[in-house]
């Protein structure tokens, strides 16, 4: 095993606190928040389960992980949240001045679309 590696491994926890592996190192029933949502997932309130850390640009970094036999499928939007959110962003579209819904956000800055800025 390389020096990094061992310097990273520690899957009881006694250095770390927590199970922590290296880069690519941790076994099968771990994920990340990111591998988690490509699954549909979420770590559902679960505590942190394992760590793994590496040697990067700002110094060690580190990646939480999660079980995957505890979490949980992600929520979906309801029908009003849905319409509300929608309901916003035809908002965000509509010049003050001219009253247009236009296809891009009116910019903050101008305070209307571009054709009546």
């Amino acid at each position: 095993m390389a020096r990094i590696r061992a310097a990273f491994h520690d899957p009881d926890g006694d250095r770390y606190g927590i199970p922590t592996y290296w880069w690519r190192g941790a076994p099968a029933g771990y994920a990340t928040r990111r591998q988690l949502r490509e699954r549909g997932l979420c770590p559902g309130g679960q505590p942190v389960a394992a760590q793994i850390m590496w040697r990067g640009v700002g110094g060690v970094r580190a990646a939480y992980l999660y079980r995957l036999d505890l979490a949980r499928p992600k929520r979906t939007a309801t029908p009003a949240v849905r319409a509300a959110l929608a309901k916003a962003m035809r908002a965000r579209r509509t010049c003050s001045t001219c009253s247009t819904v236009r296809p891009y956000c009116i910019p903050r800055s101008l305070g209307c679309c571009i054709e009546c800025a």
